[in-house]
């Protein structure tokens, strides 16, 4: 599944749009819409966009506790090197020093990541601020192209600004690859 950003001039053009993706198969639920005009979206039943799609909150959440594993995996190093509870500290102790930071690294990241917008935003910001409408469409496999034929034919109005992978599962690339792998292995 990809992500399509479009971004249109009106409400009433934000509406047609959605209700034309609906028409085209697309459900409601994968059309979201970033506006300062929150209260025009829900008088309209337009579904708006979540916290993880506006916010860092993940992508923050992830960073804190990287930082936090190597800051406990140097605090556990530094504590087995200097030995502060005596020689007999059971090796628990250390992989709960990890676990502990891995975990505070984490929820300050996450605490950042609620603060601030997200960095795939940013260059809407002064779109969204001039009152224009963030369509966010999560096509699935195949359904890209029609999409876009029927943005170009029905709403030229709207220009289609970008479009991203939908970030579902953090490994997915990992997984892609070793499934690759295993292909290429039969056919060998």
């Amino acid at each position: 599944m990809k992500c399509m950003y479009y971004l249109a001039p009106s409400l009433l053009s934000t509406h047609k749009i959605s209700d034309d993706l609906i028409d085209l198969g697309i459900a409601d639920w994968f059309v979201h819409v970033i506006s300062k005009d929150a209260a025009g979206l829900k008088k309209e039943h337009l579904h708006s966009a979540n916290w993880l799609e506006t916010h860092d909150l993940l992508r923050d959440g992830f960073i804190g506790a990287n930082l936090g594993f190597m800051a406990g995996v140097a605090g556990a190093g530094a504590v087995m090197f200097l030995q502060p509870f005596g020689p007999e500290t059971p090796g628990v102790v250390y992989f709960f020093l990890v676990v502990v930071a891995t975990l505070f690294g984490a929820w300050v990241g996450g605490l950042i990541g609620i603060d601030s917008e997200n960095r795939k935003l940013n260059r809407f910001h002064d779109d969204i601020e001039a009152g224009n409408y963030l369509l966010l469409i999560y096509v699935p496999k195949g359904h890209g192209e029609d999409v876009k034929a029927m943005m170009n034919n029905k709403h030229p109005e709207a220009r289609h600004v970008a479009t991203d992978r939908h970030f579902i599962n953090p490994f997915s690339r990992v997984l892609r690859k070793k499934r690759a792998r295993k292909v290429d292995q039969a056919y060998d």
